[in-house]
């Protein structure tokens, strides 16, 4: 384990008895090649997400330099999960309600709809990887309101504002980014306008689009908005655009690390195949035994103590949300993937006032995607099907290939 950290170990092969070694030894520690304090355990990490003291971005640099000024820089300013205080709190309860008010019915028989009608092979390792980013962020793209035809350049875009999220992207990348926030946002300013005239179902929908649902999400998130005091139009906007965002990597690693456990863990396929109800457990100990969200930051706002230790103003803290999962004071046997495993403690959505409001959304849109996965294909005993995990500092996205594509990426035989 040397060649492994704290950041590097997101897609390292097994970070797991790292990470169990990291919060037995330090739970919470100064990690000084890194620059930062590590928050590791249960503990640790439940009492930084919690500290009243700690916040998303860095006070000097709300926005990454990267992007500051940029469209992309214009949308992640306004995101209600960048943000502390009055930026956050109406919007993250507007958010939260209308995502609660989802009938989760509805979203499932949508999120078939779509993984089903897609012309992807997946019985193809490079088909699987692509599905798994489409298939998400065209089921909220739908539930927002975009019309069927547009589904596919949603997700598109959707690509390639991504880019602006990561610290390790390229200037083309950024320069696309920029370009796809500016569609997305003219887009999203449309359906707003549409939902507020109150013409919520359009044309090119789903076939029976309008017996499955009453209001689109752009409209419960505006009558939420209303209801909350949320009164800022470019807000709610960026905001739309930010469930798009949040959808396409985090609900596709959670997919592709639910593939990978059917894989790799003995007999599970066999009993989800046998007992279908199991498909939800299966997806929710996904999300605890390899989370797509590996970590989170938090920064100092001023001189405080955290877990006992004095952190200076603007200190940064990476939050290892996937080390609290493993850890045996949240989770009986934490190396174990148990299906029927009770108390589960999943911190991959956050914890206190940021925590992720989109679980339950992301949890149905993932077990329908497994379902139609395995009425597809069988993924337990391939020996077809290897992967690599997609360069991240924070998510742990797998990339299927061929066996033989993956030998020769890796300059094997």
């Amino acid at each position: 384990m040397n060649s492994i950290d704290p950041i590097r170990a997101v897609v390292h092969a097994n970070p797991y008895p790292y990470y169990a070694e990291l919060a037995a030894r330090s739970p919470f520690v100064f990690e000084p090649r890194l620059r930062l304090w590590v928050a590791s355990s249960a503990a640790a990490v439940t009492e930084v997400l919690e500290h009243p003291e700690l916040q998303v971005r860095p006070a000097a640099e709300p926005v990454p330099k990267a992007i500051a000024g940029a469209p992309s820089g214009e949308v992640f300013a306004r995101l209600a999960r960048m943000n502390d205080g009055a930026a956050h709190r109406a919007p993250k309860l507007a958010l939260r309600r209308a995502l609660g008010s989802l009938d989760l019915q509805i979203v499932t028989l949508r999120a078939r709809r779509i993984a089903e009608r897609s012309e992807r092979d997946l019985r193809r390792p490079g088909d699987v990887s692509a599905w798994l980013f489409e298939m998400p962020v065209q089921v909220v793209a739908s539930l927002l309101g975009f019309a069927d035809d547009v589904l596919p350049e949603v997700a598109a875009w959707m690509a390639d504002f991504v880019a602006c999220l990561s610290a390790l992207s390229t200037p083309e990348q950024l320069a696309c980014a920029n370009d796809a926030a500016l569609r997305l946002v003219q887009c999203v300013k449309t359906l707003v306008a549409d939902a507020a005239a109150g013409n919520d179902v359009r044309g090119g929908r789903l076939p029976d689009a309008t017996s499955m649902e009453g209001a689109s999400l752009v409209a419960l998130v505006q009558r939420e908005a209303q209801s909350t005091g949320w009164d800022d139009a470019d807000a709610l906007i960026a905001n739309l655009v930010g469930l798009l965002s949040q959808t396409y990597d985090a609900t596709a690693g959670l997919i592709g690390n639910a593939v990978v456990a059917l894989m790799t863990q003995a007999g599970v396929e066999d009993e989800v195949r046998r007992t279908p109800r199991k498909l939800a457990d299966l997806i929710r100990e996904t999300s605890r035994f390899d989370a797509s969200v590996q970590n989170t930051r938090r920064f100092a706002a001023t001189e405080t103590t955290v877990c006992g230790e004095r952190v200076e103003a603007g200190a940064a803290i990476l939050v290892l949300l996937a080390a609290a999962n493993r850890d045996p004071a949240a989770n009986a046997r934490p190396h174990e993937f148990l299906l029927d495993r009770d108390d589960c403690r999943v911190f991959g959505f956050g914890h206190g006032i940021h925590a992720c409001p989109g679980d339950q959304l992301a949890y149905a849109i993932a077990s329908t995607a497994i379902d139609v996965l395995l009425d597809r294909t069988t993924l337990a005993h391939r020996n077809d099907l290897a992967w690599t995990y997609r360069a991240s500092a924070n998510l742990r996205l797998p990339i299927f290939a061929e066996v033989r594509e993956a030998r020769s990426a890796a300059g094997g035989d």
